[in-house]
């Protein structure tokens, strides 16, 4: 008995979402298909025209935006910003820096130093932990 291996494939809204790009700027053939394994991987490794142009200038979807400005999704949200940017419109909020943008920068700052905080309490405790173990 021979088993023959059959490559996993994925959906094109994983396979964007892997590659941080929004799916309905993907070509047709891309949003149309399946997306092996190693299709990905090249992808990844060696980025055709059409995917370095879309991580470039956009449109980017809601992860990337909120990452590009330094706020959390629901952040995003929060301000109204429910669609897809550009790395121009991106560009052009961080200019304004509208009152909804400071606030949540802020608050995104401060749950990375709560984070922090937690994470050296954490490791605090269980070198205490150990020390007594040992």
């Amino acid at each position: 008995m021979t088993s023959h291996k059959t490559a996993q494939t994925m959906k094109p809204a994983t396979a964007a979402k892997k590659l941080g790009v929004y799916l309905e700027a993907t070509p047709a053939e891309f949003q149309e298909g399946v997306v092996s394994r190693s299709e990905l991987g090249a992808l990844q490794t060696d980025p055709p025209e059409w995917l370095q142009e879309l991580r470039r200038n956009g449109p980017h979807p809601r992860p990337v935006v909120a990452a590009k400005l330094g706020v959390s999704i629901a952040g995003l949200a929060r301000g109204g910003v429910t669609e897809a940017l550009t790395t121009e419109q991106i560009e052009a909020l961080k200019n304004e820096a509208p009152e909804w943008l400071q606030k949540e920068r802020a608050t995104q700052a401060e749950v990375r130093k709560e984070t922090v905080r937690i994470k050296e309490k954490n490791a605090q405790k269980q070198e205490q932990q150990e020390q007594q173990e040992g």
